[in-house]
């Protein structure tokens, strides 16, 4: 169980508004799914990426329709914390979307991400297209050549999956709440393991 669930309860917090403005043809964006963990840590990074144009948290991978924080992060069902991001592949690629993937995790943990455990916060990619799949497997080969961990990778790849937003509190958690999320950031080894690994904890 993630070891600050408690700030949730503060959902009168004020929201910052820096809401990211689309630039794209709607024709030519697509979306990417992963799951990486505390929701809550994943928006940062991808919010940050030029050519990323919105991001949502949620879940997937479950059979439950619209299932609640409550339900998911106790483990009553089969779902993950993921993130969507939309994004224009004129401006990014996908494949650069997986290494900020990779570099925003412990690709190596099974039993979920840090302090985190269960299997809701297990990593994976879900492919949305044949594309993606093929990218997906490429990245994580490359990942596993780099001989950079000495165990196996753990994230997995699963097909398309139906993402269910999650409730409006945790969107931008890191901006409605920076106190708490700064505390979960520090608490939770997230922020160390990144630094140690990879050379940033933002």
């Amino acid at each position: 169980m993630r070891l600050v669930v408690w700030f949730c309860a503060f959902l009168g917090w004020t929201s910052v508004a820096m809401a990211q403005t689309p630039n794209a043809n709607p024709a030519t964006v697509e979306k990417a799914l992963f799951a990486g963990g505390c929701f809550w840590s994943m928006q940062p990074p991808f919010d940050r990426v030029p050519g990323v144009l919105s991001t949502r948290v949620g879940y997937a991978g479950g059979s439950q329709a619209n299932p609640t924080y409550k339900q998911v992060a106790s483990g009553e069902t089969d779902h993950r914390e993921v993130i969507e991001i939309t994004f224009d592949p004129a401006q990014v690629s996908y494949a650069s979307l997986l290494e900020v993937f990779w570099r925003n995790i412990s690709p190596v943990q099974r039993d979920g991400q840090f302090l985190d455990v269960g299997d809701q916060y297990t990593t994976a990619i879900y492919a949305l297209n044949d594309q993606q799949q093929k990218a997906a497997e490429a990245s994580k080969m490359a990942l596993t050549n780099s001989g950079k961990f000495s165990k196996p990778i753990a994230t997995v790849i699963l097909p398309a999956a139906t993402f269910w937003p999650a409730e409006e509190y945790h969107q931008k958690y890191y901006r409605k709440n920076p106190m708490g999320y700064g505390m979960y950031r520090a608490t939770s080894g997230r922020a160390s393991y990144l630094l140690r690994v990879w050379g940033s904890g933002k």
